[in-house]
């Protein structure tokens, strides 16, 4: 199992939705109004009055087979717009009951 950890423009809400739907992932972590700055040039999402947008973040836990086709169509989505930016991690995960 992986962990998919999203960092993207605020905008990208509905289409990051979809491309999980796509994906049969069905759950998730999600926060609304996070502030950063990417390191590959795009532009800051800061909400202040010089740089007013946000980015939202999503985790979700998949299979380890699914991992490939979904960073596929992440990428997809983030070449549609590559300076609102878009950052996918994958991490390790375990499931343990508690």
């Amino acid at each position: 199992m992986k962990a998919l950890f999203i960092a993207f423009y605020q905008a990208f809400y509905e289409e990051i939705l979809e491309i999980l739907e796509h994906h049969n992932i069905t759950g998730y972590t999600f926060w609304d109004q996070v502030t950063g700055r990417g390191s590959r040039g795009g532009e800051p999402h800061l909400g202040t009055h010089a740089w007013p947008t946000l980015n939202s973040v999503l985790i979700t836990f998949v299979p380890d087979a699914a991992v490939d086709s979904l960073l596929a169509d992440l990428k997809k989505l983030d070449e549609s717009a590559p300076r609102q930016g878009l950052r996918a991690f994958v991490l390790k995960a375990e499931e343990r009951t508690v």
